[in-house]
């Protein structure tokens, strides 16, 4: 492996090193003049007068633009535990995705269609200071952002939904005029296969007006492998399933698409509308293998599921944002329409051998589902002096979803379809959610800040399904959330910070769906309209000394939201279902450090967890409690004029949380970068997850049965990116500022 990727190197390097030569007549073109420092790796800062030596050759003719360049240190560490992440000019930057981006950030761990920072639990994303959810969220060009912000103790000011805020910023510029890039990306897996990524986005500003447009398409081919064994050692009633599944996917059309139009009346107000969505259409197969072993002889079932699932979201956006004083107060106003339609054709096939009898039969599942969001938002912020400043804010969503599932089923010998009721269901809910919050920040002396705040929300639901008999629930609750966090300046070198703050997790409406998603006969997922929100109080603790950071915190959850497979309605059925244990406690502690010299930019975080969770309901078996350690290391190696050669490692260990263990994984990636055309064409290649350690598995008990579970992603693979900007301005004057609320979030 490591002779392969110093071949792949060598050949990248002399072969594009013989293209740039050839090409030197096409950099004549671009309209700008660059001057660059000779000690690319060292921070620079120029006086103005030295800037304007610099700017005027020795016949005095203005240069166009002048470019300093130097090597950007990826982390800074705020006082109140936020931690910056810089994305421009890094080897984050070479992400083909924000997904990929952020599996790539410290303390942020993505797995399983779930985003969370260590020590605090799932987080919700917002762009530039505005909640958005999954679908916005994956469909953000890389290329447009400037830097994460991760904030594990978030203010009253962010949607009590989540227990951490990953807030992506986008670049931004005062300049008029064209920006434009084009990303091709071919990924080689050896595990899933080849796919392709297209990405383009344009911006455009004349005057007042400015205009932004994105599209993405990736098509190819994708892969998860899930091994799972379910046993129940009690000889009266044993049993051990060796189940695998293997999704095998065809990315039809998985595109992306945006546009925005903003109007800006004065450099103090502006208004904008936007645009997008995005699209899934996806083929490809899922095969399951089942091999049960019981007191009444072995059995063994193959199910093939021919699927054909296509989703259209949309989204609509109108805000108006104005600075209303000479300090700098500020108001936003903003709504929004979402609207998620979902349609699933898939084909089912299933043989059996039982007692060395043959069986086989078909399935169809048609499902059908809608999701409509309307919301509505407005945010005040009074800035009263220098350090004293008053947010206000109001919230409004009103989200309905429909879904209809209909199963036919069909003996191999007829294939007459008949309905199966026990398999079709309908599905409506219903909610309204109000919240309003206040945030006050000020000074206490000279040397600590302050602020407090608190967030009231109102919910109200109605919920309404067949499955499983009729079922139909209501509620009306509210909650309140309060936030403190504290901020002292002992000195230049060190500071200090101490946090409370609550949150609340909604379920998903699609984990509140009992709807069935068929694996085989015995295996289906299937939701929980009993979930019940689950709330959490963090506290924190942290200092930074010179550049040392250190935290140490404690989160209490009250109804954590998990899941399990449970024993269903025949000895050998098992469902795999979300639920709500008793409690949850989790200890964390973290040391990060960042560094620079002039070729070498570093930074190494070391975290430990301890987590234990708690129930009396589902009968779990109580395991032990031992510590998680996670080890993150990010390096960047520049050789000046050259390339950037680029590593990342990381760690995460085994866990064992009281209700079962989680076994270690890590990823090493490499990569290697080089720009061309004065940076207008850009190549990198990527090495990613070598060795392939990026793998979720665990087991538990629960009830009487025993399961063990290893699940392998697309994650070991080889990439090239070719990027080419264009343009007479590499920035833009749109601001995009939005409203999205959690309820996008949840529709996932």
């Amino acid at each position: 492996m490591k002779f392969l990727i110093v071949v792949v190197i060598s050949i990248y390097y002399l072969i594009f090193s013989s293209i740039e030569v050839k090409a030197q007549a096409v950099k004549n073109n671009r309209d700008k003049s660059y001057v660059e420092e000779d000690k690319l790796l060292e921070k620079t800062t120029l006086s103005a007068s030295a800037l304007d030596s610099i700017v005027k050759d020795q016949d005095n003719n203005q240069l166009n633009e002048v470019v300093v360049k130097s090597n950007p240190s990826l982390l800074k560490y705020g006082a109140n535990g936020t931690i910056d992440v810089n994305v421009n000019g890094t080897v984050l930057a070479t992400s083909s995705s924000v997904n990929e981006l952020l599996g790539r950030v410290p303390n942020v761990v993505v797995a399983e269609g779930q985003i969370s920072v260590l020590g605090k639990g799932e987080a919700i994303i917002y762009l530039n200071g505005i909640l958005i959810n999954y679908e916005r969220f994956a469909a953000i060009p890389v290329s447009q952002i400037a830097k994460i912000e991760v904030i594990s103790n978030p203010s009253s000011k962010y949607d009590a939904e989540g227990k951490a805020v990953i807030n992506i910023m986008t670049k931004k510029s005062n300049e008029s005029g064209i920006m434009g890039s084009a990303s091709q990306h071919v990924t080689v897996s050896k595990f899933a296969g080849t796919s392709t990524n297209t990405l383009f986005d344009f911006n455009y500003s004349k005057g007042k007006f400015s205009f932004i447009s994105n599209y993405g398409l990736q098509l190819g081919k994708g892969r998860e492998l899930l091994y799972t064994t379910r046993t129940r050692p009690n000889p009266d009633i044993y049993m051990k399933s060796v189940l695998t599944t293997d999704w095998l996917r065809e990315f039809n059309n998985y595109s992306n698409f945006g546009m925005g139009l903003q109007y800006t009346f004065s450099e103090k107000n502006y208004i904008s509308i936007a645009y997008s969505g995005n699209i899934e259409d996806l083929g490809g197969t899922v095969k399951s293998r089942n091999s049960i072993t019981n007191n009444s002889g072995n059995s063994f079932y193959a199910t093939d599921i021919a699927k054909n699932d296509v989703l259209l979201n949309q989204f609509i956006n109108l805000n108006y944002n104005a600075i209303t004083d000479s300090k700098g107060s500020s108001l936003f106003i903003g709504t929004q329409y979402s609207n998620y339609n979902g349609t699933i054709h898939d084909f089912i096939k299933e043989n059996s051998v039982v007692n060395e009898a043959d069986g086989k039969r078909y399935l169809k599942n048609n499902v059908g589902n809608t999701i409509n969001i309307i919301a509505a938002q407005a945010d005040y912020s009074k800035k009263i002096k220098e350090n004293t400043k008053l947010e206000l804010g109001a919230k409004y969503s009103y989200a309905t979803i429909k879904s209809g599932t209909n199963f036919l089923i069909a003996d191999a010998d007829d294939m007459n379809f008949e309905p199966s009721d026990d398999l079709s269901s309908d599905f409506k809910y219903n909610e309204k959610i109000a919240a309003v919050y206040v945030n006050f920040g000020s000074m206490l002396g000279d040397k600590i800040n302050y602020s407090v705040g608190f967030r009231a929300e109102t919910t109200n639901y109605n919920l309404y399904t067949n499955a499983n008999g009729i079922q139909k629930f209501e509620k009306n609750y509210g909650n309140f959330f309060p936030n403190i966090l504290l901020n002292f300046d002992f000195s230049e070198d060190l500071k200090g910070h101490f946090s409370y703050v609550s949150r609340i997790t909604r379920p998903r409406y699609q984990a509140l769906n009992p709807f069935v998603v068929y694996q085989d006969p015995f295996t289906t997922i299937e939701g929980n309209p009993n979930l019940l929100p689950e709330k959490v109080h963090a506290f924190e603790i942290g200092t930074m000394y010179k550049k040392f950071d250190f935290k140490i915190g404690y989160t209490f959850k009250i109804d954590p939201i998990s899941g399990a497979a449970l024993q269903g309605d025949t000895p050998n059925s098992y469902i795999l279902r979300s639920l709500n244990i008793d409690k949850g406690h989790t200890f964390f502690t973290s040391l990060s450090r960042s560094f620079n010299v002039k070729w070498w930019n570093s930074t190494n975080t070391v975290s430990m967890n301890l987590t234990k969770s708690i129930d009396n309901f589902y009968s779990f078996e109580m395991s032990p409690v031992k510590p998680q350690f996670y080890l993150y290391s990010n390096n960047t190696f520049t050789i000046p004029k050259l390339f950037k050669l680029q590593l990342l490692a990381w760690y995460l260990g085994d866990r064992s949380y009281g209700l079962g263990s989680d076994n270690s994984r890590s990823t090493v990636t490499l990569g290697i970068e080089r720009n061309f055309f004065k940076e207008a064409l850009k190549l990198n290649f990527t090495a990613n997850d070598i060795f392939h350690k990026f793998m979720v598995s665990g087991n538990y008990e629960v009830g009487q049965t025993q399961i063990y579970y290893h699940r392998t992603y697309t994650t070991n693979y080889f990439k090239l990116i070719a990027t080419y900007s264009f343009g007479n301005s590499k920035k833009t004057t749109y601001k995009k500022t939005e409203i999205e609320q959690s309820e996008n979030n949840r529709a996932r």
